[in-house]
């Protein structure tokens, strides 16, 4: 038989506490804090609950389940690349292209096979001439951008590409604790006083969740897709093979189980945010516990436009991506190293100058 040495924490600095019998209490000797036995059973069980989470468990996404098997007629064509194998899928009005990953040529390797038909796509709503104007006004005013990029620079054939996304529904059941401190200062003649009182904050709730997305691609930087979000999901509409006609579209290779771990890391860091927003008022706040429920999970699968760019500037390759529906551009620009050391000559002198001028000042006073 083992013997479990039972410790009682403060809820306000951690403290170790004990029971005092004039006061029928525990007492923090610490920070003076007086707690009911009931009170620190119930904070403790609290603690324990968030210890023990469950991890969320997701509906099994099926043919059944989504929108099934692809449909006699809906055949598609797979493209592997040559360079980065990345896959591709095309309908039979597009020839042989450019990989929208490295800009190399793809080959036409067969049907396609043993894949999700989509629930739902996002149409474009930016124009191939829209996209490429919108590449031109992102390297406008770049002070750091190499002067003769934009006349060297080597730009791969222009893509449009449905990205795989799963996207998640559940709903949130939540209980989080804080600690959180206010503090009041006031002096008289002779001293100067600081007060700083203690408190243990409880938070609960629900909360819902619509369409979370997570990349069901490995071959698309997952960096660029959160950053070309946020989609309009009001303009998604359920998937129809016309809407791939002249665009291509990638084919998932990130399973929904695998991709849930994207959206749970997101789900939790929403619900964590809308609650801090709750604990306004207090000079520090810290989480102490965090309790989050993930429950009724569904799983959809959707494509979403977004227009590729890979552009070639001395032998190193640029990706640049744009959300194909609301225009939102993101990628990286090389950098000059000789306006880099110039603008930091410029600063350095500026700086020198401020110091000599304060210094001035300072021997005239």
């Amino acid at each position: 038989m083992s013997n479990t040495l039972l410790e009682y924490k403060c809820p306000c600095c951690s403290g170790a506490i004990n029971f005092d019998s004039e006061a029928q209490k525990l007492v923090c000797p610490y920070c003076n804090t007086e707690f009911d036995i009931e009170a620190i059973t119930d904070f403790n069980e609290a603690e324990q609950d968030g210890a023990n989470q469950e991890e969320p468990t997701w509906e099994e996404y099926t043919t059944e389940s989504g929108s099934g098997d692809w449909q006699s007629g809906e055949e598609l064509n797979v493209y592997t690349c040559s360079s980065c194998a990345g896959e591709i899928v095309a309908d039979d009005t597009t020839s042989a292209t450019l990989c929208p990953y490295c800009g190399s040529p793809v080959l036409l390797t067969g049907r396609l096979t043993g894949a999700f038909r989509p629930d739902y796509v996002i149409p474009f709503s930016i124009s191939r001439e829209e996209a490429m104007k919108s590449f031109n006004d992102f390297m406008k005013g770049k002070l750091l951008l190499p002067k003769d990029f934009k006349t060297k620079h080597t730009t791969a054939k222009l893509e449009g590409i449905y990205v795989p996304f799963w996207l998640y529904d559940c709903d949130t059941d939540s209980s989080l604790r804080y600690r959180a401190t206010t503090v009041r200062r006031w002096s008289d003649s002779n001293y100067t006083y600081t007060k700083t009182s203690h408190f243990l904050l409880t938070r609960a709730g629900s909360l819902g969740f619509d369409k979370v997305p997570a990349d069901a691609s490995t071959k698309m930087d997952d960096i660029y897709m959160q950053a070309i979000e946020p989609y309009d999901y009001s303009k998604m509409i359920g998937f129809e093979m016309p809407y791939l006609t002249g665009f291509m579209a990638e084919k998932y290779d990130v399973d929904p189980t695998s991709a849930s771990i994207v959206a749970n890391e997101r789900i939790k860091a929403s619900t964590l945010g809308e609650f801090a927003k709750t604990t306004a008022g207090y000079a520090t706040v810290t989480p102490q516990s965090a309790n989050i429920k993930i429950l009724n999970g569904k799983t959809g699968y959707a494509l979403l436009p977004v227009w590729m760019i890979n552009t070639t500037y001395n032998n190193e390759t640029y990706t640049f991506a744009m959300n194909g529906q609301t225009g939102k551009f993101v990628g990286r620009l090389p950098i000059s190293t000789k306006k880099c050391f110039g603008w930091f000559g410029i600063i350095a002198g500026a700086i020198a100058g401020i110091g000599a001028i304060i210094s001035l000042l300072a021997s005239l006073l």
